[in-house]
């Protein structure tokens, strides 16, 4: 579950778009491993119990990280609340993304999910005053109406848990707007490593209501995979749990390098790649593929999302007067 640049602190000047394309094509297949984690357990562990051990096993990846890009002391700044509210925001993107993918098919949670450039256009003139022609702002409209085809909202195909992957498009955009108007001056290993440590402690808050299964309900699977009690876990299941937090330390470094080496224009549009694997993997594993309103839904969202991405590249970005 990946979108928009990661911040990084003294980048070298931009000179291999092709390496960068494919760190990023690289880092978000690498990512979508934690994606099939999660749904392939979401039918028999809670969420909490997966997050806890995944950020347990990523702290000393994450670490490492920290310590390659600045030591300890890039953690000892006045940023920090910055990066702990950030933390809040991006622990609610990935807990109703993952809650999505236990009720909904994997292709159709990565779609709507990829309305966060839209979302991010709306909040970057609502929070940053940037300006914005209305090319974009019809692009928008386009893309929410693709949401709404694939939500359908009022059919007698609705999910609830389809409005999930939106919750979590707008926190993870809401995220974004707090990197981009607050996080050039920190680097990426410590904004992760401060989202993983309110990641650790929210889920540990999550296991201290519902761990001892006391509110366990089968009724609907987002909200069994919410509120399930902890389970010992299988060998297999345990090593899944744990290999998401290297997952997750990898992924990071490959989008930062990618960002990193890269114009960020040019290598943005190639996170859409989790399309694929979202419509490939949800073909091969659990045999789930978009009906023809779905194919629609996806289409105009892809292409909302990269027109909007090629026209904040095109046009330089407005000083940004942000509201107080």
């Amino acid at each position: 579950m990946t979108i928009t640049a990661i911040p990084t602190q003294g980048q070298g000047p931009r000179q291999d778009n092709l390496a960068g394309i494919l760190c990023i094509i690289a880092g978000v297949a690498v990512f979508f491993l934690q994606d099939l984690v999660l749904k392939f357990i979401s039918g028999g562990y809670p969420l909490h119990q997966a997050m806890v051990i995944r950020s347990l096993a990523a702290t000393p990846f994450l670490a490492f990280l920290v310590w390659r890009q600045g030591g300890t002391q890039t953690l000892r700044t006045p940023g920090w609340r910055m990066m702990i509210g950030r933390g809040v925001v991006m622990f609610l993107a990935y807990a109703t993304y993952y809650l999505a993918l236990a009720a909904l098919p994997l292709a159709t949670v990565v779609a709507i999910f990829f309305a966060s450039p839209l979302f991010i256009t709306i909040l970057s003139v609502l929070v940053l005053g940037e300006r914005v022609g209305w090319h974009r702002w019809a692009a928008v409209a386009a893309g929410f109406a693709g949401v709404v085809i694939l939500v359908r909202p009022g059919g007698n195909l609705f999910d609830w848990a389809a409005v999930l992957p939106v919750m979590a498009a707008l926190f993870y955009a809401w995220g974004m707007i707090v990197t981009r108007k607050h996080g050039g001056t920190e680097t990426a290993a410590a904004m992760a490593l401060y989202g993983n440590f309110v990641f650790l402690v929210l889920a540990l808050c999550l296991a201290a209501l519902f761990g001892g299964g006391q509110f366990a309900s089968e009724e609907h699977k987002s909200i069994a995979f919410l509120l399930r009690g902890w389970v010992w876990p299988t060998a297999l299941d345990l090593a899944l749990m744990l290999a998401c937090g290297p997952i997750a330390a990898a992924g990071l470094t490959l989008l930062a390098q990618g960002y990193r080496i890269a114009a960020s224009n040019v290598v943005t549009p190639f996170e859409y790649t989790a399309m694929i694997w979202g419509v490939l993997f949800g073909w091969l594993i659990w045999r789930d593929l978009p009906d023809r309103n779905g194919w629609l839904g996806i289409a105009i969202i892809l292409c909302a999302g990269l027109y909007v991405l090629w026209r904040e590249g095109r046009n330089p970005r407005a000083p940004a007067t942000p509201h107080p």
